[in-house]
């Protein structure tokens, strides 16, 4: 006897493909779904950057709720009673107590606290080396401006968060740090004391409202906005944006090679987000980072020999350790020059530089075309050498965070490591610059080379005439591609020649000059395709005998 035809799935997915109708017809995400779903991403590693830097912000998230749970944001005095046996019966505050708490006594509040600090070094770091792939490769082109200064704005909140993060315990080292900051605000001319005034309260350092308020801007004011600024940078306009791309065979300015977004990219995304959390958590497991229990509680009359902030502040520790002694006396007002110009000129000129750049570089270049198909950077020696150049100077900088301790290292004064850097600061820059404009044109020329001459193979072959050879294997169209395609050009000329003695407009001026200048300098040496004598490719497919 026949089973009677079942009409409940039917029933279910009627109801099922009403409700995405009703959906549909009130948001309209069908037809973005469905495009999005197509979307596709090239595979290439250094696309993963980025997302290392989104997972670090999630885990960042996910141990910052744990550990609000148990954390105190007082400077309330108590005395320790808790099961750290070293510390007990010391006076400390709140905020420490509770920190020293989650350490020793919360289950599993130990590794919540290292990953939450593992995740913001792995965040900040996954960040520069993003920006650092960007600008190398001229990805802040046009269409991209925007998702550039969202970038660099992303960059700035984090580090501050970051800072005002490992601030909360007020242990000795962190206290050491904000002991810093709190002189280098009221170092700034005419808004330091109104700074000083809204961040420590009217207490001046260490007082008793800075704790809560460093919890209010690192918990919520500025974590908001980084859940605003993220999602628009990561997903709305790369959505919106064809995807960049390196140089190789299929791609081209106006199509992407690469796989659907549904269901290869989202299978591979999310074992990558799993490989980002397993990694914090064996960096949180068995590497130790921030032992506030070492450092005891912050008391104004301690001092700690060799203490180091972490490595995203480092810049700016060794701009003020290299920093000549200088002041401005005027009008009865002192300008502290020597702090100033580490805390305020050095970010100012670094994190402004970053931004405008792409703004400086369409002007110096004229180039205004879309650009989807990314640069080699050994294809544009200026921008790279310049990177290689700002790469140097901020390494300068974090090296000379640590000229304490590089002095006690190596058994060498204290006086020789800091004047060592003052001189560093300048000289490294410019060698940076020169060594890799010498690297990129040496690299142009081995791309010369393997088009013309193809690889060697380590096979040699005697010739009648007695002469020995290696032989070369053509290179294939796929390791032919990204050297030989056709690719936009990152610049035009500018300069326009004289007509009958009379100069050209656009060459007229001292800025107009400038310009012209720079962009010749810019066009030097930029890399393209290079020609293929038909001779010598037969010569290397055919063989010499």
């Amino acid at each position: 006897m026949a089973a009677p035809p079942k009409a409940a799935p039917r029933a279910s997915a009627g109801r099922g493909a009403k409700s995405a109708r009703a959906i549909d017809d009130r948001f309209g995400p069908g037809r973005f779904l469905s495009k999005a779903m197509k979307k596709a991403f090239p595979d290439h590693w250094s696309f993963l950057l980025g997302e290392i830097a989104l997972y670090s912000f999630v885990i960042i998230l996910l141990t910052g709720i744990f550990l609000t749970l148990f954390f105190r944001p007082s400077m309330g005095e108590v005395v320790y009673n808790g099961s750290y046996v070293p510390l007990r019966g010391e006076r400390m505050s709140e905020a420490y107590a509770s920190t020293l708490h989650i350490s020793m006594d919360v289950r599993g509040g130990l590794l919540m606290r290292q990953m939450h600090h593992w995740a913001t070094v792995l965040f900040l770091a996954a960040i520069v080396i993003h920006m650092l792939r960007n600008f190398f490769t001229g990805a802040f082109r046009k269409p991209r401006e925007l998702n550039w200064l969202i970038g660099v704005a992303l960059f700035t909140l984090v580090l501050l968060n970051g800072l005002f993060g490992y601030s909360l315990p007020d242990d000795l080292l962190s206290g050491a740090g904000l002991r810093i900051l709190y002189g280098v605000i009221l170092s700034l001319p005419v808004v330091g004391s109104y700074l000083m005034y809204f961040l420590f309260g009217a207490g001046g350092f260490p007082g008793d409202a800075l704790i809560p308020r460093l919890f209010t801007i690192h918990v919520l004011l500025i974590p908001g906005i980084l859940l605003a600024l993220i999602p628009l940078h990561g997903v709305v306009l790369t959505w919106m944006q064809t995807h960049t791309q390196f140089p190789g065979k299929r791609s081209t300015n106006r199509t992407v090679r690469g796989y659907p977004f549904f269901p290869v990219f989202v299978a591979k995304t999310t074992a990558f987000f799993l490989w980002v959390f397993a990694a914090t958590a064996l960096l949180a497991t068995f590497f130790q980072i921030n032992p506030i229990w070492l450092f005891g509680p912050y008391r104004p009359e301690d001092i700690t020999a060799g203490s180091q902030p972490d490595w995203y502040m480092g810049f700016m520790e060794g701009a003020l350790r290299i920093m000549p002694a200088w002041e401005i006396n005027l009008w009865g007002h002192t300008l502290a020059m020597s702090v100033i110009i580490p805390a305020l000129v050095v970010p100012g000129l670094l994190f402004t530089g970053l931004a405008v750049y792409p703004f400086l570089e369409r002007w110096v270049t004229g180039d205004h075309e879309v650009h989807h198909l990314l640069d080699r950077p050994r294809d544009v020696p200026v921008r790279t050498a310049i990177g290689a150049a700002g790469i140097a100077f901020y390494g300068v900088l974090w090296a000379a965070g640590g000229n304490d301790v590089l002095a006690v290292r190596f058994s060498i004064p204290l006086f020789w490591t800091t004047w060592f850097f003052r001189f560093a600061i300048f000289l490294g820059p410019v060698a940076a610059y020169l060594v890799t404009y010498r690297m990129c044109l040496g690299l142009q020329g081995r791309d010369h080379d393997l088009v013309t001459h193809g690889v060697e193979t380590g096979i040699i072959k005697r010739m009648p005439d007695g002469e020995y050879i290696e032989v070369e294997r053509p290179l294939t169209a796929e390791e032919l591609a990204p050297i030989t395609d056709a690719r936009p050009s990152p610049a035009v000329p500018l300069a326009r020649p004289a007509l009958d003695g009379i100069e050209a407009p656009a060459n007229r001026g001292p800025v107009n000059r400038l310009r012209v200048a720079l962009n010749r300098r810019f066009m030097t040496d930029l890399g393209g395709p290079p020609e293929e004598p038909a001779e010598e490719r037969q010569a290397i497919s055919g063989g010499k005998g």
